[in-house]
Order: structure tokens, then C-alpha cells, then sequence
């Protein structure tokens, strides 16, 4: 499978046998299982390209928010 560059499909194999096994799919469940664990990996790939050269800022945590406002501030949300 690295020959072929099927990476994901090389990746999701244990876990693909070890419940084909233990549920005693058809081979034909187990190719397909291969091939959609394949096909979502590449379809991630470039969105995960993507959002990594887009330098996105790291997602704030409620307890990352200022809430310190005061009624008085003309610049408080209304």
C-alpha cells in the first residue's frame, strides 16, 4: 500500500481487520472500508493544507474573554 501512496487506507488496516473480523465482514465491506477511509483522508488533506498556510489565530476559550465592562464606558456593547 506505501508503494501506491494509499497512506491512509495502510493506516486504517488494523483497525478495519480487527472489526472485520470480530463482525465477520464480506470482503467486499472490507474494501470499501479501505477505500472510504482512503478517499476521506484525501479529501481532508487539502483542507487541512489550507487552514494551515491561512495562519488562523487559536480559538479563545470562554476564559480567554474579557468581560470587564462597565455601564458607564461609552464604548460598551449595547
Amino acid at each position: 500500500m506505501g508503494e501506491l501512496k494509499l497512506y491512509s487506507m495502510k493506516a486504517a488496516f488494523d483497525e478495519i481487520m480487527a472489526t472485520a473480523v470480530k463482525r465477520q465482514h464480506e470482503l467486499q465491506r472490507i474494501v470499501g472500508d479501505l477505500l472510504t477511509a482512503e478517499i476521506n483522508e484525501k479529501q481532508a488533506r487539502p483542507i487541512k493544507y489550507q487552514l494551515t498556510i491561512a495562519k488562523l489565530p487559536l480559538a479563545k476559550d470562554i476564559a480567554d474573554f474579557q468581560f470587564d465592562w462597565h455601564a458607564d464606558q461609552s464604548d460598551a456593547p449595547q
